[in-house]
C-alpha cells in the first residue's frame, strides 16, 4: 500500500519524511533551523537539535552572544555533526526569544545597503545580516558599514 496517501511520497517519488537513517533533503536549511527553534520555544524544550553547517554554527553563535540562547555546542550523533542549542527561559518558563523570522528565502532574496538596515523592535530586537564580513547583528553591520542579504529577525 505503499503510495496509497498522496501525502506518503513527494514529486520524486521518495518518502516525504525521513525515517531511521535516511537523509532528509532540504532547499533552505536557514529556515529549517529557525522553524526547530520556534517549535521548541513553543513546547517549551529545554534545547533542540539542529544539522550542522558553518552557517548555522555562525547564526547560532550570535543568538548566544546576543543573549537569546543560552549555549551552543557542536555534538556529533551517529556520525553525523549536530549543533545543540539550549534555548533561554526567564523565571516563569517565558522565552527569551518571543519570535523569530525568515526574511530572505531561497525564492526571494532581500538585500540592503548600509543605509537601509531595518532596526528590529526599536532596538529591542536584531536582524542577521550576511555580508562579504561573515554574518552580523543588524547593529554590528551599520557599524562596519556594510550591507547585505538580511536574513532573519529576531526579537
Amino acid at each position: 500500500m505503499k503510495g496509497f496517501f498522496p501525502a506518503s511520497q513527494n514529486q520524486a517519488g521518495r518518502p516525504a519524511y525521513r525515517q531511521a537513517g535516511e537523509i532528509m533533503y532540504l532547499t533552505d536549511s536557514i529556515g529549517d533551523m529557525l522553524t526547530r527553534i520556534r517549535n521548541a520555544v513553543r513546547v517549551k524544550d529545554e534545547a533542540v537539535d539542529i544539522p550542522a553547517s558553518r552557517v548555522k554554527l555562525a547564526i547560532a553563535q550570535i543568538l548566544k552572544d546576543e543573549g537569546y540562547v543560552s549555549k551552543v555546542e557542536s555534538v556529533t550523533k551517529r556520525n553525523k555533526k549536530i549543533i545543540k542549542v539550549t534555548l533561554k527561559y526567564g523565571k516563569k518558563k517565558e522565552s527569551v526569544i518571543s519570535g523569530i523570522k525568515r526574511i530572505s528565502t531561497p525564492g526571494r532574496r532581500i538585500y540592503v545597503g548600509k543605509k537601509d538596515i531595518p532596526r528590529i523592535r526599536s532596538g529591542f530586537g536584531l536582524a542577521l545580516v550576511s555580508t562579504s564580513k561573515g554574518i552580523l547583528t543588524d547593529s554590528a553591520a551599520r557599524q562596519q558599514e556594510v550591507g547585505g542579504e538580511v536574513l532573519c529577525h529576531v526579537w
